[in-house]
């Protein structure tokens, strides 16, 4: 496979993906809204692109990659949001709902 392929799977997926995961589940924690963990994520996929930069020669701000590293830091970083967010719905207030998947949660009927 092309070098591209390996880089981006280590470094946007791997350390940036962990990274984000981690960030949208702190912003979670602490009552943070979905528009903060968006606007984060958009300065996450800076260093992101930093170390693509730094560590691997690649353009510093090419808007396609860019683009890239900052959706791929959105959605990682919704999805731990999400799944922080599950966890406290149905632990803080049991009463009131249950799990229903690693994301979603209802009504206790």
């Amino acid at each position: 496979m092309d070098k591209s392929i390996w880089v981006y799977i280590l470094l946007t997926l791997i350390i940036g993906g962990g990274a984000a995961i981690l960030m949208g589940r702190n912003f979670a924690q602490n009552w943070r809204s979905v528009t903060n963990v968006v606007i984060a994520s958009f300065g996450l996929a800076l260093g992101v692109r930093f170390l693509h930069f730094a560590l691997f020669q690649e353009p510093l701000l090419t808007p396609v990659g860019y683009a890239v590293d900052a959706l791929t830091m959105i959605v990682l970083s919704l999805f731990g949001f999400r799944w922080r967010r599950t966890q406290q719905m149905t632990s803080q207030y049991y009463w009131l709902y249950e799990r229903t998947g690693l994301l979603t949660w209802r009504d206790k009927a």
